[in-house]
């Protein structure tokens, strides 16, 4: 039996200009990695303690030793480099071409522990239950495979798959017998098949759509076993891109709903519902009992705060496709899934996350 919270947070807090000012001295050369890491500790425990002020359920340490929320994993492995890679994203501004990506350039290697440091610490700190967040494997055969690079060490997109899930489970079975009791795979790639866009140029890239669905369920599937133990909840956070404020893909869930809330065996769906991008509410109709949907309603894409009392009725209307007492309430998706982080301030931030608790209690007393 897993528990159940009303009230979460998808994982990244906005930055302090503390700590994004020493991680850029320590790319810099400038401080060492222990001055590095006692001010990610100081300002860890302080978002520790924004969270047990505001009243979430479930706390994490806002991926503040992470430079990009996929970073946990690269950052471990050796045989990535960040380069430049072609993505479109759509943001208030208009288009933005240009963005980075960890690109497979030899054969994956790891040489720590991905996130063992920040469950320690979280384990000696927390004011209550806490999550670890991890990427799908997915995040990285594409755009991370090259041919021409990538497959002088991985014969095919398939075989780098199959070793960074192996890489990924390893770390949540690591994870939970060190006691970890909620973990969290953050997929924004399935993103990929429901953006009608996107799909197009999966298929121009050779790509079969349903097999390609089929390979990522199975990669993630295999790391969900690798958590499957009592006491522990199983989550997976689905994104439609999250940086600066801006997206990437967009698309109701309807063309995968079936496949992906059938097919994957995570205990927790947290799903993003703050725009129409998302679609409505009918593909919850695939969402096998006994799981939980976490209501991605409330943006951290934009300051403006969301309407009471429009929440509740969004609320009110998920709950005739998935029983109210199977509902649960957070923000879209971190308010910073790279250092730089959403067009948000920190009392914006604040101020989301009390919203999203005082809905949760008028919604489930």
């Amino acid at each position: 039996m897993t528990t159940r919270y009303r009230v979460e947070n998808v994982g990244s807090f906005l930055r302090p200009a503390e700590l994004q000012q020493a991680r850029a001295e320590y790319r810099q050369g400038r401080i060492t990695a222990e001055r590095l890491r006692e001010i990610e500790d100081r300002a860890v425990l302080a978002v520790l303690e924004l969270q047990r002020q505001v009243g979430l359920e479930i706390l994490t340490d806002g991926e503040f030793r992470r430079a990009i929320f996929s970073g946990v994993l690269s950052d471990a492995v050796d045989g990535f480099s960040i380069l430049p890679v072609d993505r479109v994203w759509h943001g208030r501004e208009g288009a933005v071409t240009e963005d980075l990506a960890a690109i497979v350039v030899g054969k994956l290697e790891p040489r720590r522990r991905l996130a063992a440091h920040e469950a320690r610490f979280l384990e000696q700190h927390a004011p209550g239950p806490f999550k670890i967040t991890l990427p799908t494997p997915n995040q990285f055969p594409d755009p991370g495979y090259r041919v021409g690079v990538t497959d002088r060490f991985y014969a095919s997109r398939q075989e780098l798959l199959q070793a960074l899930t192996t890489i990924v489970s390893d770390e949540v079975q690591a994870l939970v017998e060190d006691g970890v009791s909620y973990i969290q795979l953050d997929a924004p790639r399935y993103s990929y098949y429901l953006d009608p866009r996107w799909r197009q140029r999966m298929q121009d890239d050779g790509v079969q759509i349903e097999q390609g669905l089929l390979e990522a369920i199975t990669a993630d599937n295999a790391c969900m076993r690798a958590a499957a133990k009592p006491g522990v909840t199983r989550g997976i956070h689905l994104c439609r891109g999250n940086a600066r404020s801006c997206w990437y893909a967009e698309g109701s869930y309807e063309s995968v709903a079936e496949a992906l809330f059938g097919g994957l065996d995570a205990d927790v769906f947290l799903l993003e519902y703050d725009s129409d991008r998302a679609g409505g509410f009918e593909p919850l109709r695939f969402v096998p009992h006994g799981k939980t949907v976490v209501l991605g309603l409330v943006t951290t894409k934009e300051p403006e705060l969301e309407a009471q009392d429009v929440l509740l009725r969004r609320i009110d209307e998920a709950s005739k496709y998935v029983p109210m007492e199977a509902l649960a309430l957070s923000t879209q998706c971190g308010f910073a899934s790279a250092v730089a982080g959403n067009l948000i301030s920190h009392d914006d931030q604040r101020r989301k996350l009390e919203l999203v608790a005082d809905t949760a209690r008028k919604a489930w007393g």
